[in-house]
Parts: structure tokens; sequence; C-alpha cells
């Protein structure tokens, strides 16, 4: 199992039910009880799921007496969008050199069948 942060954090995104827990959390801490309630899935799983984040650094959990809150943590995320960010950034002059091909290509045989019917 990698260890490196990114690879923490997209291995804890690759879940759907990591990632709903995820945006529940963006709307504010919630106990482990509070998260379980709309899943079909046992305590226990949630529970399973919350580790693979915690352990990914993509939540905390508070000790308030007995109420153990879990919190988004968003620091990974940012980390994440900024590695995908740069990849994007280099696919997007990309794609914007070949349409600034194709145009060109367009217009060459425009051009030519114009040319084409003069002749």
């Amino acid at each position: 199992m990698p260890d490196d942060a990114l690879s923490l954090t997209f291995s804890a995104l690759a879940d759907p039910t990591r990632r709903a827990l995820l945006a529940r959390l963006a709307a504010g801490e919630a106990t482990v009880n509070e998260l379980a309630e709309p899943f079909d899935i046992s305590l226990q799983a949630v529970s399973k799921h919350l580790k693979v984040l915690e352990r990914a650094g993509l939540i905390t959990r508070g000790r308030t007496a007995q109420w153990r809150p879990c919190r988004l943590e968003t620091a990974p995320l940012t980390e994440a969008s900024a590695w995908i960010e740069r990849y994007k950034a280099g696919w997007d002059g990309r794609f914007d050199r070949l349409e600034d091909e194709l145009r060109a290509l367009q217009e060459q045989a425009h051009e030519k069948g114009n040319n084409d019917e003069q002749d």
C-alpha cells in the first residue's frame, strides 16, 4: 500500500463511500453515528472508511469528552488539486495548439476550395 501523501489521498478518494463521507463533512463536523446514518452499511464499515480517510490526512477526530467529532482537513485536497492542475495546464496548452492547427488546416482547405472553383 502506498504511503506518500498524494497516493494516500487519491487512494482514499477512489471509493464513493469515502467521497460521500467527505462531502458530508464539508458541511460541518459530525460523529461516526451521524456519518453512518445515510449508508446501508455497518457502523464498523463506516469506521474502516474513516480510518482510511484519517490515515490520508483528509479528516481528523476530535476528543471532547465522549463526543469524538470528525472534521474535514482540506490540505490534502488542496495538494491533490494542485497536482492535477499542473497536468491540466499542460493539456490545456496542447489542446489550444491542436485547435490552432486544426483551424489553420480548415482555412487552407477553404482557400484551396475557393481557388479550385476559380480555375
